[in-house]
Protein backbone atom coordinates (compact mmCIF):
# COMPACT_ATOMS: atom_id res chain seq x y z
CA UNK A 1 0.00 0.00 0.00
CA UNK A 2 1.36 3.53 -0.47
CA UNK A 3 2.56 5.44 2.38
CA UNK A 4 0.64 8.40 0.00
CA UNK A 5 -2.82 8.83 0.84
CA UNK A 6 -4.65 9.82 -2.47
CA UNK A 7 -6.57 12.93 -2.84
CA UNK A 8 -9.86 10.53 -3.80
CA UNK A 9 -9.35 8.77 -0.52
CA UNK A 10 -9.71 11.77 1.75
CA UNK A 11 -12.89 12.40 3.33
CA UNK A 12 -12.60 15.93 3.87
CA UNK A 13 -11.48 18.47 1.47
CA UNK A 14 -11.28 21.17 3.52
CA UNK A 15 -7.61 20.84 5.81
CA UNK A 16 -6.70 22.00 8.97
CA UNK A 17 -9.87 22.69 9.93
CA UNK A 18 -9.61 21.17 13.53
CA UNK A 19 -9.00 25.05 14.55
CA UNK A 20 -11.97 26.80 13.40
CA UNK A 21 -14.20 23.91 14.71
CA UNK A 22 -12.47 24.40 18.17
CA UNK A 23 -12.56 28.24 18.27
CA UNK A 24 -16.45 27.52 17.28
CA UNK A 25 -17.13 26.05 20.72
CA UNK A 26 -15.14 29.10 22.69
CA UNK A 27 -18.88 30.30 24.16
CA UNK A 28 -21.25 26.83 23.38
CA UNK A 29 -21.31 23.73 23.32
CA UNK A 30 -21.42 21.71 19.54
CA UNK A 31 -23.74 19.53 17.96
CA UNK A 32 -22.23 18.10 14.86
CA UNK A 33 -24.14 15.74 12.20
CA UNK A 34 -24.11 14.01 9.03
CA UNK A 35 -25.60 11.28 7.36
CA UNK A 36 -22.63 9.34 7.10
CA UNK A 37 -20.87 7.25 9.69
CA UNK A 38 -17.47 7.30 8.28
CA UNK A 39 -17.70 11.44 7.98
CA UNK A 40 -18.89 11.67 11.68
CA UNK A 41 -16.25 8.76 12.82
CA UNK A 42 -13.13 10.70 10.82
CA UNK A 43 -14.54 14.02 12.59
CA UNK A 44 -15.06 12.51 15.70
CA UNK A 45 -11.04 11.00 15.47
CA UNK A 46 -9.40 14.47 14.24
CA UNK A 47 -11.05 16.89 16.86
CA UNK A 48 -10.51 14.57 19.88
CA UNK A 49 -6.56 14.02 18.60
CA UNK A 50 -6.44 17.91 18.10
CA UNK A 51 -8.27 18.67 21.25
CA UNK A 52 -6.07 16.18 23.03
CA UNK A 53 -2.91 17.88 22.11
CA UNK A 54 -3.35 21.34 23.77
CA UNK A 55 -2.11 22.04 26.71
CA UNK A 56 -4.04 21.92 29.96
CA UNK A 57 -6.95 19.88 28.26
CA UNK A 58 -8.48 16.73 29.01
CA UNK A 59 -10.72 14.54 26.38
CA UNK A 60 -13.36 12.47 27.33
CA UNK A 61 -14.70 10.38 23.87
CA UNK A 62 -18.09 8.27 25.17
CA UNK A 63 -18.64 5.67 22.15
CA UNK A 64 -22.83 5.97 21.59
CA UNK A 65 -22.85 3.03 20.27
CA UNK A 66 -22.44 1.10 24.02
CA UNK A 67 -24.84 4.18 25.47
CA UNK A 68 -28.06 2.83 25.63
CA UNK A 69 -29.18 3.69 29.37
CA UNK A 70 -27.80 4.99 32.60
CA UNK A 71 -25.65 2.06 33.52
CA UNK A 72 -23.41 1.99 30.02
CA UNK A 73 -23.44 5.79 30.30
CA UNK A 74 -22.14 5.99 33.82
CA UNK A 75 -19.69 2.60 33.37
CA UNK A 76 -17.80 5.01 30.29
CA UNK A 77 -18.04 8.21 32.72
CA UNK A 78 -16.11 6.62 35.62
CA UNK A 79 -13.53 5.50 32.87
CA UNK A 80 -13.26 9.02 32.13
CA UNK A 81 -12.94 11.28 35.51
CA UNK A 82 -11.40 10.23 37.97
CA UNK A 83 -13.34 10.90 41.49
CA UNK A 84 -15.63 9.33 44.08
CA UNK A 85 -17.66 6.15 42.81
CA UNK A 86 -20.69 6.96 40.86
CA UNK A 87 -24.26 5.62 41.42
CA UNK A 88 -26.18 4.85 38.50
CA UNK A 89 -28.10 8.48 38.56
CA UNK A 90 -28.00 11.52 37.21
CA UNK A 91 -28.37 13.64 40.39
CA UNK A 92 -27.19 13.62 44.25
CA UNK A 93 -23.85 13.65 45.97
CA UNK A 94 -22.81 10.51 43.90
CA UNK A 95 -24.27 10.61 40.45
CA UNK A 96 -24.15 11.79 37.17
CA UNK A 97 -23.82 15.85 38.09
CA UNK A 98 -21.29 14.85 40.92
CA UNK A 99 -18.72 13.19 38.86
CA UNK A 100 -18.93 16.22 36.07
CA UNK A 101 -18.21 18.63 38.75
CA UNK A 102 -15.03 16.50 39.37
CA UNK A 103 -11.41 17.67 38.73
CA UNK A 104 -8.59 15.14 39.38
CA UNK A 105 -5.46 16.55 39.79
CA UNK A 106 -1.75 15.35 40.48
CA UNK A 107 1.25 16.87 42.55
CA UNK A 108 3.10 18.96 40.96
CA UNK A 109 0.94 19.75 38.08
CA UNK A 110 -1.07 22.57 37.14
CA UNK A 111 -4.89 21.64 36.74
CA UNK A 112 -6.73 21.21 33.54
CA UNK A 113 -8.48 24.20 32.43
CA UNK A 114 -10.42 22.48 29.69
CA UNK A 115 -12.51 19.52 29.24
CA UNK A 116 -13.91 18.25 26.04
CA UNK A 117 -16.90 15.59 26.09
CA UNK A 118 -16.87 13.97 22.77
CA UNK A 119 -20.11 11.80 22.40
CA UNK A 120 -20.16 10.78 18.85
CA UNK A 121 -23.27 8.30 17.73
CA UNK A 122 -24.95 10.17 20.43
CA UNK A 123 -28.17 9.85 18.52
CA UNK A 124 -28.38 5.64 19.17
CA UNK A 125 -29.70 7.19 22.86
CA UNK A 126 -31.57 9.83 21.52
CA UNK A 127 -33.64 7.68 19.87
CA UNK A 128 -33.57 4.82 21.88
CA UNK A 129 -34.88 7.30 25.24
CA UNK A 130 -35.64 10.77 24.06
CA UNK A 131 -36.22 11.51 27.78
CA UNK A 132 -32.68 10.38 29.16
CA UNK A 133 -30.64 11.65 26.65
CA UNK A 134 -32.21 15.02 27.23
CA UNK A 135 -31.24 14.46 30.98
CA UNK A 136 -27.68 13.70 30.54
CA UNK A 137 -27.43 16.78 27.40
CA UNK A 138 -28.50 19.04 30.43
CA UNK A 139 -26.07 18.06 33.31
CA UNK A 140 -23.09 18.40 31.20
CA UNK A 141 -24.77 21.48 30.21
CA UNK A 142 -25.58 22.46 33.32
CA UNK A 143 -22.40 21.69 34.95
CA UNK A 144 -21.23 23.54 32.17
CA UNK A 145 -22.48 26.79 32.89
CA UNK A 146 -22.43 26.54 36.44
CA UNK A 147 -18.61 26.22 36.67
CA UNK A 148 -18.44 28.92 34.59
CA UNK A 149 -21.15 31.82 36.18
CA UNK A 150 -21.83 30.26 39.53
CA UNK A 151 -18.90 28.48 40.97
CA UNK A 152 -16.11 29.53 43.05
CA UNK A 153 -13.28 26.77 42.49
CA UNK A 154 -10.74 27.40 39.71
CA UNK A 155 -12.36 27.62 36.35
CA UNK A 156 -12.93 24.77 34.64
CA UNK A 157 -14.43 25.26 31.06
CA UNK A 158 -16.38 22.12 30.15
CA UNK A 159 -17.78 21.94 26.43
CA UNK A 160 -19.92 18.43 24.84
CA UNK A 161 -19.49 17.45 21.41
CA UNK A 162 -22.83 15.83 20.14
CA UNK A 163 -21.64 13.70 17.19
CA UNK A 164 -24.66 11.92 15.09
CA UNK A 165 -27.40 12.17 12.24
CA UNK A 166 -29.90 14.36 10.70
CA UNK A 167 -32.47 13.22 14.20
CA UNK A 168 -29.46 14.89 16.15
CA UNK A 169 -29.58 17.66 14.38
CA UNK A 170 -33.65 18.28 14.70
CA UNK A 171 -33.14 17.43 18.29
CA UNK A 172 -31.05 20.75 18.21
CA UNK A 173 -33.43 22.71 16.89
CA UNK A 174 -36.04 21.91 18.90
CA UNK A 175 -37.19 24.88 21.47
CA UNK A 176 -38.28 22.20 23.75
CA UNK A 177 -35.19 19.94 23.49
CA UNK A 178 -32.12 20.21 26.21
CA UNK A 179 -29.79 22.02 23.58
CA UNK A 180 -32.18 24.93 23.71
CA UNK A 181 -34.32 24.73 26.97
CA UNK A 182 -33.12 23.19 30.32
CA UNK A 183 -35.29 20.33 31.83
CA UNK A 184 -37.54 20.90 34.27
CA UNK A 185 -40.43 19.00 35.68
CA UNK A 186 -44.07 19.95 35.37
CA UNK A 187 -44.82 22.97 37.41
CA UNK A 188 -41.69 23.62 38.67
CA UNK A 189 -38.58 26.27 37.55
CA UNK A 190 -35.44 24.54 35.52
CA UNK A 191 -33.04 23.94 38.15
CA UNK A 192 -29.49 25.30 36.03
CA UNK A 193 -31.62 28.19 35.44
CA UNK A 194 -32.02 29.05 39.04
CA UNK A 195 -28.26 27.85 40.10
CA UNK A 196 -26.52 30.12 37.26
CA UNK A 197 -28.92 32.56 36.20
CA UNK A 198 -28.59 31.72 32.53
CA UNK A 199 -32.00 31.07 30.77
CA UNK A 200 -30.66 28.30 28.21
CA UNK A 201 -27.66 26.47 27.26
CA UNK A 202 -25.78 27.31 24.24
CA UNK A 203 -25.39 24.82 21.52
CA UNK A 204 -24.05 25.27 18.07
CA UNK A 205 -25.36 23.34 15.21
CA UNK A 206 -22.10 22.40 12.86
CA UNK A 207 -22.97 19.96 9.66
CA UNK A 208 -19.51 18.04 9.19
CA UNK A 209 -20.46 17.40 5.52
CA UNK A 210 -19.43 21.21 4.55
CA UNK A 211 -15.85 19.80 5.37
CA UNK A 212 -16.06 17.41 2.46
CA UNK A 213 -16.89 20.36 -0.26
CA UNK A 214 -14.02 22.22 -1.45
Amino acid sequence: MSAITRQSDLLFAVTDWEPSVTQLMDEAHLVAWSEASRRRNQFAAALGQFLGSMRDTEVCPLMGEHIHDVESFCAQLERLIPGPALERKIDGSRGVTSLLRHRHTLRGRPASKFRYYIWNDADILLKRNHRLFGRLVDAMAGVAAESEYASDDLLLIHRAVLIGGPALDMYAEDPGGQCRAWFAEPSAEPFWQIVTGIDAPSFMRYQIDLLARE
